[in-house]
C-alpha cells in the first residue's frame, strides 16, 4: 500500500507586493483528484483576478477558506494528500520546479528558480514553525541531513524565511522526558517583548501597511503578539490588540447591515488598492491640471476615412485610438513627461519607451493597464493593443505584469458624456492625459461662425519633474495634432 501525507498549500506571494487575497471560487470539491498545475481557485488580489495552479498531483483532503473570504498571503487555503514520495518534490513531475527536485543532496544548499529570484526559499524539516509549538522529525535521519528547500510555484515568490538568528531544530521530546530549559542569548538579555520570536530578531516582523496602521494607532509593534507565517504580525493583531487594550472587541471586518436606509460592506479588492494608490498620489505629487479645447473635425474625417480603408478592415479604430498615437507622438519631443520621480535615490528617471496606461471601467473597479512599449506601435498595432487591454480589464482578466511599470497614462472620460475634469496621476508616473467627449459646437473658422466637432483635453502632471512651460507645450503640441493630424509631419 502507498504511504501517503498531508501537503497544506498556502496562498502564495503573486509577486505584487501585495498582502492578501479574495478567493472568488474553487475549481475543485473535497475528494477531487487533481493533477499537478490544475487550476483549483480563483482568486482576486488588489489589482487583478489570478487562477491559481495546484502546486501537489494528489486527492484533495481539506478546503480551508470560503468563497468570498479575504486571506493573507502565507495561510493554509487547502491541503492535499499525496503520495509521500512525491510530495518531496512538490509534485510527480518537473513542472513543480525542476531544480527543487533535482538539487544534490549532498549541499542542502538552496537553488534558484524560474520566477523567484536569488534569494531562494527556506528550508524545511518536516514541521512549520507557523503552526506553533515542536513539531515531530518525520524520519529518522532527517535530523542529520541538511535543511532542504520547499518548493513552490515558479512566479510565486520563494517561502518566507525567517528572520534574525538561526534557530534550533527542535527535538523530538521523549516520552516522560521533562523538558529543561537552556540558558541562551536570549535569555540573558531581557527584551520587552510578548511574542517569543521577537527576541532574536532585530525588529517584530510585519508588512509595510501593518506598520503604518501602527504608527497612526501609537501602538508598539514590539508588544502585539504575530499570529502570521512565522510571527507575522498581521493588520488583525494590530486591530485586536487595540480592542484588547482599549477593553473593548476586535473591529469588525465583514459586511454589516445597519438597517433599510443604509449597508456597509468591506473595502477590499481593487476598490481598496485603488484608493490607496490615488491618496498616496494625491498627497505625494504636487498636481497641475490644464485644460484645451480644440476643434477635432479633420481628426474625426479622418477616422471615418480610415475605417472605410481597407487598410484598416477589421480593425476596432475609435477617438482613442488617433488620440492615443497623438499622445505617443507629442511625447517625442517633451519627454519630461515620460518620467518619474525616485524619492529613495534622490533621481529623477527619463524613460526611453513609452508603456501606455489607459483607464478602464471594470465591474469591479478602476484599473489602469498599461501598453508595453507602445511607441513602437503602428496605428493598426495600437488599435489592436487596445482592443484587447480593454476587453482583458473588463473581464477582470489582466494580468500582473500588465498592471505595473506604466510610464504615463490616459482616462477617455468623454465616453461618460464628460468634456473635462482633473484626473489624478497614476502612482509614479509624470502626467496623465484626459480625453472630453466630442460634441457639434460653434466655432469660429476663418472669422465666422461655423459648427465644428469640438473636444476638451485636460492634462494632470506633477510639478516636481514637469515645469509649466514643458506641460503646456505637451498639451498644445497633443491639441495640434488632434486639431490638424497633418501637423505630425513637422513633428517626426
Amino acid at each position: 500500500m502507498t504511504a501517503t501525507m498531508i501537503k497544506e498549500f498556502r496562498l502564495p506571494d503573486l509577486g505584487e507586493g501585495l498582502t492578501e487575497s479574495e478567493i472568488l471560487s474553487w475549481k475543485v470539491a473535497v475528494g477531487d483528484t487533481v493533477t499537478l498545475n490544475q487550476v483549483i481557485a480563483e482568486v482576486e488580489t488588489a489589482k487583478a483576478v489570478v487562477e491559481l495552479p495546484s502546486p501537489f498531483a494528489g486527492v484533495v483532503a481539506a478546503l480551508h477558506e470560503q468563497p468570498g473570504s479575504v486571506v493573507e498571503v502565507g495561510k493554509p487555503i487547502v491541503s492535499f494528500e499525496v503520495d509521500d514520495a512525491g510530495a518531496s518534490t512538490g509534485g510527480n513531475g518537473p513542472a513543480a520546479g525542476d531544480q527543487a527536485a533535482g538539487e544534490p543532496e549532498s549541499t542542502g544548499e538552496p537553488q534558484p528558480t524560474g520566477g523567484s529570484g536569488s534569494n531562494g526559499g527556506s528550508g524545511s524539516d518536516g514541521g512549520s514553525a507557523s503552526n506553533g509549538g515542536p513539531q515531530p522529525v518525520e524520519a529518522s535521519g532527517a535530523a542529520a541531513s541538511p535543511a532542504k528547500r520547499e518548493p513552490n510555484l515558479v512566479g510565486y515568490g520563494a517561502v518566507v524565511e525567517h528572520t534574525g538568528r538561526p534557530t534550533r531544530r527542535v527535538r523530538a521530546q521523549v516520552q516522560g522526558e521533562t523538558p529543561q530549559a537552556r540558558p541562551t542569548e536570549a535569555a540573558r538579555e531581557p527584551v520587552a517583548t510578548s511574542h517569543p520570536e521577537a527576541a532574536t530578531a532585530e525588529r517584530p516582523r510585519s508588512t509595510p501597511p501593518v506598520r503604518k496602521l501602527a504608527r497612526d494607532l501609537g501602538i508598539d509593534l514590539q508588544l502585539v503578539p504575530g499570529t502570521g507565517p512565522g510571527g507575522l504580525i498581521t493588520r488583525e493583531d494590530v486591530q485586536n490588540f487595540t480592542g484588547e487594550a482599549e477593553g473593548t472587541s476586535a473591529v469588525p471586518t465583514g459586511p454589516a447591515a445597519t438597517g433599510e436606509r443604509e449597508t456597509r460592506s468591506p473595502i477590499k479588492g481593487v476598490r481598496k488598492f485603488t484608493a490607496a494608490a490615488m491618496v498616496q498620489s494625491a498627497f505625494t505629487a504636487p498636481h497641475v491640471t490644464e485644460f484645451l479645447t480644440i476643434d477635432v473635425t479633420a481628426t474625426m474625417e479622418l477616422l471615418t476615412r480610415l475605417k472605410a480603408s481597407k487598410a484598416f478592415e477589421g480593425y476596432k479604430l475609435t477617438p482613442l485610438t488617433i488620440a492615443a498615437k497623438a499622445v505617443l507622438i507629442a511625447l517625442r519631443t517633451n519627454p519630461t513627461l515620460n518620467s518619474r520621480w525616485d524619492e529613495a535615490r534622490q533621481e529623477i528617471i527619463q524613460f526611453n519607451y513609452v508603456n501606455l496606461g489607459i483607464a478602464a471601467a471594470t465591474p469591479r473597479g478602476l484599473t489602469v493597464p498599461n501598453i508595453k512599449d507602445a511607441d513602437h506601435l503602428t496605428l493598426r498595432e495600437l488599435a489592436t493593443a487596445l482592443s484587447e487591454l480593454t476587453d482583458t480589464a473588463r473581464a477582470g482578466k489582466t494580468s500582473p505584469s500588465d498592471l505595473s511599470g506604466g510610464t504615463i497614462s490616459i482616462t477617455n472620460i468623454g465616453v461618460f458624456g464628460i468634456d473635462a475634469g482633473t484626473p489624478i496621476l497614476n502612482p509614479g508616473e509624470a502626467a496623465i492625459v484626459a480625453l472630453g467627449a466630442v460634441r457639434k459646437a460653434p466655432w469660429v473658422v476663418d472669422d465666422e461662425i461655423a459648427v465644428r466637432q469640438v473636444m476638451s483635453l485636460s492634462l494632470s502632471f506633477d510639478h516636481r519633474l514637469v515645469d509649466g512651460e514643458q506641460g503646456s507645450r505637451f498639451l498644445a503640441d497633443l491639441g495640434a495634432i488632434l486639431s490638424d493630424p497633418a501637423m505630425v509631419l513637422t513633428m517626426v
